[in-house]
């Protein structure tokens, strides 16, 4: 295996390509959540993941989705 992918660390696709997190589509779901864009590196990697895997999917589900404003739903 060639170490090369691994040694500048980020998120590849199955043939090994370098993808850039801040390219990857943002469903509605994550613009109304409070885990959108904080500043814990761990949770950011596990919404850019999800996200990722979903990207062709018609419907976005996230089950650690929490509302901004749960006063509102």
């Amino acid at each position: 295996m060639d170490d090369e992918i691994f040694g500048s660390g980020g998120y590849f696709d199955d043939d090994g390509n370098p993808l850039n997190p801040d390219l990857i589509p943002r469903p509605g779901l994550c613009l109304l959540c409070k885990l959108n864009d904080i500043d814990d590196p761990e949770e950011n990697i596990l919404c850019n993941l999800n996200r990722l895997d979903q990207v062709n999917e018609k419907v976005f589900k996230c089950g650690a989705y929490l509302p901004i404003n749960p006063d509102k739903l």
